[in-house]
């Protein structure tokens, strides 16, 4: 039996917009989707400005970390949309008007009406070496770039971009999660679950307070790529939840 290896990823959202609370950011929880689906695990995610020095040192520091990198944001007609700028000079290439780009989005602008302009003209620029992503919605393609995905910040751009690189991907181990419902706050629970985080180092273990209930709620979240480990460390989990319980005279949540 092949074991599957461990695939990460980081994503950079650009925009001035996002930082300034103008945008609400989705993206995020998007992407964290599309890793968990395919057992990709995000490690990081970045919130860049718009300025092309940011952008690239950003770039640099999470592509030679992580299996794959993915931003979003930034590659739009406007003077502002620099991400294409930035991942050339990341990666020290030209940044040409694309032939092939250029053709899908005038196609598109020919059966839409739209005038070619030069603003329009700045989707089809593309660093040297890239790989189109296909844009299904509005055509204007994002890009891949060694490790590198660039793509829409429209969000139901980027989902359709995400489905276009996907089958593109190397799948990693698929991540199982566990939900254990505890009837004490997070100080009760804290010190025997960090006891059974060290006992368990390869099962993930989170506790998360349900805030505004009209009872206390603890629940503890455990993840794993290891089905038996993960069922072993929620047995340990279930029996210290029972032991405080029992402490506490609290009938177990439903």
């Amino acid at each position: 039996m092949t074991t599957k290896l461990s695939i990460t990823a980081a994503l950079l959202v650009i925009g001035d917009e996002i930082l300034s609370g103008r945008t609400k950011d989705v993206n995020i929880g998007a992407t964290a989707d599309f890793c968990t689906d395919l057992g990709i695990e995000l490690k990081e995610v970045r919130v860049v400005s718009d300025e092309t020095d940011d952008i690239v040192a950003a770039l640099n520091a999470v592509r030679e970390r992580y299996t794959y990198v993915f931003t979003t944001g930034g590659i739009g007609p406007t003077h502002d949309d620099i991400t294409a700028d930035a991942v050339a000079r990341a990666f020290s290439v030209a940044l040409p008007i694309n032939a092939e780009a250029r053709a899908m989005l005038e196609t598109r602008w020919q059966n839409t009406g739209t005038e070619v302009n030069e603003a329009r003209l700045r989707m089809a620029r593309i660093p040297e070496g890239a790989d189109l992503i296909v844009n299904a919605v509005s055509a204007a393609p994002g890009f891949r770039i060694g490790n590198v995905h660039v793509m829409a910040g429209v969000p139901i751009i980027m989902r359709s971009m995400l489905e276009a690189i996907a089958p593109t991907l190397q799948t990693g181990r698929k991540v199982m999660s566990e939900t254990i419902k505890a009837a004490v706050g997070e100080g009760t629970v804290g010190g025997p679950l960090g006891a059974l985080q060290a006992q368990y180092p390869d099962v993930k273990m989170g506790s998360y307070p349900q805030m505004g209930a009209n009872k206390v709620m603890t629940e503890l979240v455990l993840r794993s790529s290891d089905e038996a480990r993960l069922r072993e460390a929620a047995a340990k989990v279930r029996e210290m939840v029972a032991r405080e319980h029992a402490k506490a005279g609290i009938t177990p949540p439903e």
